[in-house]
C-alpha cells in the first residue's frame, strides 16, 4: 500500500516505476496488491523514492510481536480509497473490454448475416454481468454488499465485530 501511495505522490504509473527501478511491472503490481516484498526489491524501492529502507518495511507476519494498529483514520481512509478505486478501475477496464468486443461482435453479425441480430444475445448477457459489477463497485447491490460481508464474517467467528 505505501509503495501504491509514494508512486502516487510523485506521478508515476507503474511501468515507470518499474523503468525507473528496474523491477519488472509484474512485481510493482504484487507489491501494491500486499504481498511481501525480498529485502533486495525493497532496497531498489527505498533508493528509487530516496527513502530510509526501514519505511517500507513492513512487520513480519510470522514474529511473536503483533503488528501495530493503523495509527489513526486517516491512515485506514487511505486504505479504504485504495481499494475502491482499485475496484474502480477493475470496473472500467471490464466496461472497455465490453465496449470492443460487444462492438466488434456487431460488426460481424452485420457483416455476414443481417436477417438476425444474434449478436444482441451476448450483449445482454455481459451486459448484466457489468451491470452487477458495477453494483458491488458503487455498494448498491441489494445482494453481496458490505453489510452481507460484515453478517457472514461474523457467523463465522461466531461473535460480533
Amino acid at each position: 500500500m505505501l509503495i501504491q501511495k509514494l508512486r502516487l505522490q510523485r506521478g508515476w504509473s507503474q511501468e515507470q516505476l518499474s523503468d525507473i527501478s528496474g523491477l519488472s511491472s509484474r512485481t510493482i503490481q504484487r507489491l501494491e496488491r500486499g504481498q511481501p516484498a525480498s529485502l533486495e526489491t525493497l532496497k531498489t524501492l527505498a533508493a528509487v523514492f530516496e527513502i530510509d529502507l526501514n519505511q517500507l518495511q513492513e512487520p513480519d507476519m510470522d514474529a511473536d510481536v503483533p503488528a501495530p494498529p493503523v495509527s489513526n483514520k486517516r491512515d485506514h481512509a487511505e486504505r479504504l480509497a485504495f481499494a475502491h478505486v482499485r475496484k474502480m478501475r477493475g470496473f472500467y477496464w471490464h466496461l472497455s473490454q465490453y465496449i470492443l468486443v460487444i462492438s466488434l461482435l456487431f460488426i460481424v453479425n452485420l457483416a455476414t448475416y443481417r436477417h438476425f441480430i444474434w449478436a444482441i444475445f451476448p450483449a445482454l448477457g455481459w451486459g448484466l454481468g457489468l451491470t452487477i459489477h458495477g453494483l458491488s463497485v458503487w455498494s448498491r447491490s441489494p445482494i453481496l454488499n458490505a453489510e452481507w460481508e460484515r453478517r457472514e464474517v461474523e457467523k463465522y467467528l461466531g461473535r460480533k465485530l
